[in-house]
């Protein structure tokens, strides 16, 4: 089937896929992202998008990955800005509560993970709000669409996803669950007869890694060799929860 642009980061995934293609684009939308903030575009200086910053914010771990990316002005520049709008919601949070003011007795009906505690709400739904994470969600979504729509047409696809070494527990949850947006039944049942078998013996394969490495710490297997065990805790880690824990921070380029 011939390549189309939009394909281009799927196949590159496949190519480059290890424990699981779709730790790939995630890995790869994230940097983006991190790049498009604070990189050397200067996103940071343009009023739209330190507009967007401010009023989203950032997650915890996006935070430390943008520490890390090395932008040093860029992220004085959006922390600058971003809590004058945090000291101005904080002022109006604060001259608008009254401790216990509007406890209802009961906590029937209420909405699920809400506090009777105004500032508790406005706190918590800020740390909920992150640029980054919510522009990699919309694009790694896209990519999803993207990858059934080749699943369904490419047949050539369909043959790289067989005699791949499956998807980390955490993405293969997401395929179930887009599966059932972008198949047919019979698309199901292909999809289904093919992946699970393939997770299964691909699990067990970490699994056969961890143990020989736990093996190799015997004395008796010291000049033995060491298979593809090396790197299995990483891997092993990987392919239960998603990532790439062991890899460097992404930076920007000097």
């Amino acid at each position: 089937m011939k390549e189309r642009i939009d394909s281009i980061p799927i196949n590159d995934a496949m190519a480059n896929a290890g424990e699981c293609p779709l730790c790939f684009i995630e890995k790869k939308v994230e940097d983006n992202a991190l790049d498009y903030v604070l990189g050397s575009g200067s996103s940071y200086m343009e009023y739209d998008t330190r507009e967007m910053t401010d009023k989203a914010g950032f997650c915890r771990a996006h935070f430390k990955k943008m520490y890390d990316y090395g932008n040093t002005l860029g992220n004085a520049w959006i922390l600058s800005t971003h809590y004058d709008t945090i000291i101005r919601e904080m002022t109006n949070e604060f001259n608008d509560f009254t401790p216990g003011k509007g406890k209802p007795a009961l906590s029937f009906g209420k909405k699920k993970g809400a506090s009777d505690n105004s500032i508790v709400n406005w706190i918590n739904g800020r740390n909920k709000s992150c640029f980054i994470c919510e522009n990699v969600e919309q694009s790694f979504a896209d990519y999803i669409k993207v990858f059934f729509g080749m699943y369904k047409k490419d047949k050539e696809f369909r043959d790289k996803v067989a005699k791949s070494q499956g998807f980390c527990l955490s993405h293969f949850g997401v395929l179930c669950e887009a599966a059932d947006e972008h198949l047919n039944e019979e698309g199901l049942k292909s999809f289904y007869s093919e992946m699970l078998p393939l997770m299964l013996d691909n699990m067990k394969r970490i699994k056969d890694d961890v143990a020989w490495l736990i093996e190799k710490y015997d004395y008796r297997n010291k000049d033995a060799d060491w298979k593809n065990s090396k790197d299995a805790n990483q891997r092993a880690m990987q392919k239960l929860k998603g990532g790439y824990h062991h890899m460097p921070p992404h930076q920007g380029k000097k």
